[in-house]
């Protein structure tokens, strides 16, 4: 069996799942990319009882193969995993904040600058679809468009990272963020941030935590503007077009 550190990881992302009420029982479903495709956790199977076997191996065809029929939301892992290269791990959970929201199908705005966190200058709920279907897909396609999560109309949220650790913490953020704007909500009508605002926000990421050796990596393959504070960021106009994504994000 190929995988094996990589299929415990999954499973044990699963069962943090459980454990943070982002999914109850066998809710929700992660994947992580491999060579030729993906793994992703099987259809219906509670998380405290997966084994390293159990995790289902995928395709770029959409072709399975183990004991177990793959998650029935496989189809929207695959495509993620076709458009954006960037995306190696991907989380699919039901938690109550943002699944809350998401039957009004409402959307995050900026009401807090930390929403940046999911890329863009909002979280976007996508479009109701029978879940499994290619309309969903195609859905959740459209709503992550220039973003590492969004929310889903009726249904959950989606989060996708460069692990599956960055893909759990930022469906856990995403989550948050979905609480903290029901609590204000519960309050008034917030003052969003306005898009300078949080284009200087999203700016300011690719030098926060594991972004900052990112640029440095940058700046060394070509050299790029420093301001007067002596931090030198990427060019504003490249942060939405990362060269990785193949959506031209």
């Amino acid at each position: 069996m190929r995988h094996i550190d990589l299929r415990e990881n999954i499973i044990k992302t699963a069962l943090s799942l459980n454990e943070t009420g982002l999914s109850a029982g066998a809710s929700g479903n992660v994947s992580a990319r491999v060579e030729g495709g993906f793994l992703i956790t099987p259809s219906g199977v509670k998380y405290h009882k997966l084994r390293a076997p159990d995790i289902v191996f995928m395709d770029m065809q959409g072709n399975a193969s183990g004991d177990f029929v793959p998650s029935s939301e496989w189809r929207f892992h695959l495509d993620i995993y076709k458009q954006r290269r960037s995306a190696k791990a991907i989380v699919h959970a039901h938690p109550a904040y943002a699944t809350a929201l998401a039957c009004l199908n409402k959307s995050i705005p900026a009401f807090l600058y930390m929403v940046a966190a999911a890329g863009g200058k909002d979280i976007r709920c996508c479009r109701y679809h029978p879940f499994g279907t290619p309309e969903l897909s195609e859905a959740v396609l459209e709503a992550l468009l220039g973003r590492k999560a969004c929310l889903m109309s009726h249904h959950g949220l989606i989060a996708f990272g460069d692990n599956l650790e960055k893909a759990l913490s930022l469906a856990v953020e995403v989550e948050v963020l979905a609480k903290q704007y029901q609590l204000v909500l519960q309050m008034g009508e917030p003052e969003l941030l306005s898009d300078k605002e949080m284009e200087d926000v999203l700016h300011r990421f690719w030098t926060y935590g594991d972004n900052a050796q990112k640029v440095e990596d940058e700046k060394r393959r070509k050299p790029r503007k420093v301001w007067k504070s002596g931090i030198s960021y990427p060019k504003r106009s490249t942060f939405y077009r990362r060269p990785d994504e193949k959506d031209g994000m």
